[in-house]
């Protein structure tokens, strides 16, 4: 297994790289070198290559400037990364390629299987025109080489953190929640491996943006609204389904919902609340994943459905398509979000993340301040139905 993070450990913000043998219980902690000139990095993401291979990106940046989207490879599972190298390149204060994403097609049965796909948000500044976009850039030889980005959300826009996944035959869905007036979560679609998208946007929902602080007091962390995306690539009977999760505040409060497609995409089902949670709680970062053998849907979140301050992460799994869900708690303590400061906390990370392990149990990493400090925790479960 492995997990990344933004780690200040060392004084500079490089990013953290954890490694386990074992099945999460025990982890190793190696930081990945900055790029030569280059001072920080951030917003990191990992994906898994079959049969041996780890792909990492980073927006990896000098002070608040040229950010530039890069990778590293490691074919030996993860113990050791080759040099990194540039996927989308940064100009100065005009182009800054932030919040990475990829995603690897698995899948056996896919034509373009191998292939890797990395989205980040592209932030410009160009004769006073100013804004930020979902961009891609694929790999069709495993992540050695990037083709030349594709913009993907209209340039009139503002987004986020965008998301990638690849469907058990090879389709492409990228998805993106703009953040400018009338926020909506879109995506578009590549029937050919990445190297065209359909010209418009499909949109999967209206979204209603959380406050960026929660209106808890003694809350100061910003909550982004990030889309998050999974295909069903099992063999069961909900194979080839989509799911779309995401933090909305629809309700009066942040909760998360979800929607899904049956037919790759075109149309999607009226968004549901999966949490279950009390009315007026917290719900926020969603992230998910579909088990690839049984089908099984496993979105994580923050909430402070406990104590209506300290946080905890829950689960809501799904064994019947996304129809119904039960939640249950992943962490074994509450956590205050400031630490041991009473002072608001700026941040407490911008996501956190689950993957599926087989056959139907979950890993999930979040931050948390127990130890008083911002740490990596890990919790998983290995029952599909528990």
């Amino acid at each position: 297994m492995v997990a990344v993070s933004t780690d200040t450990t060392s004084g500079a913000p490089q990013t953290g790289l954890y490694r386990s043998l074992d099945g999460g219980a025990n982890w190793s902690v190696t930081l990945l070198p900055l790029p030569t000139g280059f001072t920080g990095a951030e917003a990191a993401a990992v994906c898994y290559k079959f049969p041996n291979t780890f792909i990492v990106t980073a927006h990896v940046f000098p002070g608040e400037e040229s950010g530039t989207t890069f990778a590293y490879i490691s074919t030996d599972n993860g113990q050791t990364f080759g040099t990194p190298f540039v996927v989308g390149p940064g100009y100065g204060i005009y182009i800054n390629n932030d919040e990475t994403n990829l995603a690897v097609d698995n899948s056996q049965v896919s034509p373009f299987l191998g292939n890797v796909y990395v989205v980040y948000n592209h932030q410009f500044n160009v004769d006073n025109f100013s804004g930020s976009a979902a961009f891609l850039s694929r790999s069709g030889d495993g992540g050695n080489t990037f083709s030349t980005t594709t913009l993907l959300s209209s340039e009139k826009d503002t987004v986020e953190r965008p998301d990638v996944t690849a469907g058990i035959t090879g389709v492409v869905y990228v998805g993106w929640i703009t953040t400018n007036q009338g926020s909506t979560f879109y995506i578009k679609r590549s029937f050919d491996g990445g190297v065209t998208f359909e010209a418009n946007p499909i949109t999967v929902s209206n979204v209603v943006l959380v406050p960026q602080v929660l209106p808890v007091t003694g809350y100061g962390f910003r909550v982004l609204t990030f889309a998050n995306l999974a295909t069903d690539r099992s063999n069961g009977p909900n194979s080839g389904t989509i799911y779309a999760v995401w933090q909305d505040n629809r309700l009066g409060y942040s909760d998360v919902f979800l929607s899904k497609s049956v037919d790759r995409g075109a149309t999607w089902s009226t968004p549901v609340s999966i949490t279950g949670a009390p009315q007026g709680s917290q719900n926020f970062f969603p992230a998910i994943d579909v088990d690839p053998l049984l089908g099984v849907v496993n979105v994580v979140y923050y909430t402070n459905r406990l104590t209506n301050f300290n946080l905890d992460v829950f689960i809501a799994r799904s064994i019947d398509g996304g129809n119904t869900f039960t939640n249950q708690r992943v962490t074994t303590n509450s956590f205050n979000p400031n630490g041991t400061s009473p002072t608001p906390a700026p941040l407490i990370g911008d996501y956190i993340d689950v993957d599926s392990v087989a056959p139907g149990g979950y890993i999930a990493t979040w931050a948390d301040t127990r130890t008083g400090s911002l740490t990596i925790f890990a919790g998983y479960n290995t029952d599909p139905i528990a």
